[in-house]
């Protein structure tokens, strides 16, 4: 028998939470505990609005394991420790999918600290019941940091086909109506990272949505904040390849179901030749090129190619006992 995407809200003693925060976490100790008090002093601020913490230790070999098991008992907030060694992102958050059961679902990445009213703005949000996938503001947690895997905009936004999805909503704050969840099913293990295809696990489920028909939106608060440490243009470049990687791989994927992808390779690889004839890039203020996003775009459509004549499948089917192995706390 084969576990559910989510767990069964009644499966557990208490009743369900209104809203269940997922955090995933590998070999961060040092940034994961101030992102867990973030989330436990929102908690305490909007008391009423019930949760709990779901994280999931990705094979964790430093000691995120001791930490988790010696705050989990003295927290204030319901919290459960999943052991998931299956490397990989999306499978932790496919972990954390199966043990949440919070009418909503919010990932947050270990390197981000919450902002204090986020709960306010999420009750707010989720007022009507509506069903749909909702990300919210990323500032830097450090000004030292370069501004990269932000997002600033000061407007609602709905996903269309006309914008490019990628960072449209990022996965260190992302949410959802567990309903949506459960009909988009399992994130794609091949995405993500630590999978082959190193990052877009999050795109990958944006773009799902939407062929389903359920809205994706962004809203201007339920502000994170992003500690992601990178303040050499290596490291951001390093990223900006394996963000493009993802996105090759995704186009790949979704080609006959969402040929509109196809528009946004056309658009980088407009924008490399137009960079030849001083043109501009893709970053200014980062000095970032479009050429990365084309090559690596290309490289990342052969892997998923490779992926797919492998028939490496979407996730691992799940059985129930395996649920045995997560420690909840």
């Amino acid at each position: 028998m084969l576990a559910p995407v989510l767990a069964d809200p009644r499966s557990q003693n208490g009743p369900a939470p209104a809203v269940s925060f997922i955090v995933c976490t590998r070999n961060r100790v040092t940034v994961l505990e101030p992102c867990i008090k973030s989330i436990q002093a929102a908690c305490r601020r909007h008391a009423a609005f019930a949760a709990e913490l779901v994280v999931v230790d990705n094979g964790s070999t430093d000691r995120t394991a001791e930490w988790l098991a010696s705050i989990a008992d003295m927290s204030d907030v319901p919290f459960t420790t999943v052991c998931e060694p299956r490397r990989g992102l999306a499978a932790a958050r496919n972990a954390g999918l199966e043990r949440a059961r919070g009418r909503v679902l919010v990932f947050v990445d270990d390197d981000c600290e919450i902002d204090s009213d986020y709960l306010s703005d999420l009750q707010r949000h989720y007022a009507a019941g509506e069903r749909v996938i909702r990300g919210g503001r990323v500032e830097l947690g450090d000004a030292r940091d370069l501004p990269f895997t932000i997002k600033r905009a000061r407007v609602r936004q709905r996903l269309t086909p006309d914008v490019p999805p990628g960072g449209f909503v990022l996965g260190c704050n992302m949410t959802m109506h567990r309903d949506v969840a459960a009909r988009i099913g399992h994130f794609d293990e091949r995405f993500g990272a630590g999978g082959p295809l190193r990052s877009a696990e999050d795109t990958d489920y944006l773009v799902r949505a939407v062929l389903l028909g359920i809205p994706v939106e962004y809203v201007p608060d339920m502000t994170v904040f992003h500690h992601h440490g990178r303040r050499d243009r290596k490291a951001i470049e390093k990223l900006h390849r394996d963000y493009s990687l993802g996105n090759g791989g995704l186009c790949l994927k979704h080609v006959r179901r969402a040929p509109w992808l196809l528009r946004h390779f056309y658009w980088a690889a407009r924008g490399a030749f137009r960079e030849l004839a001083n043109g501009p890039r893709f970053d200014r203020e980062l000095r970032l090129s479009h050429w990365p996003i084309v090559v690596m775009n290309v490289l990342g459509a052969a892997k998923f190619a490779i992926l797919w004549a492998a028939r490496r499948p979407e996730a691992p089917q799940v059985r129930l006992g395996q649920q045995a192995n997560a420690e909840a706390r």
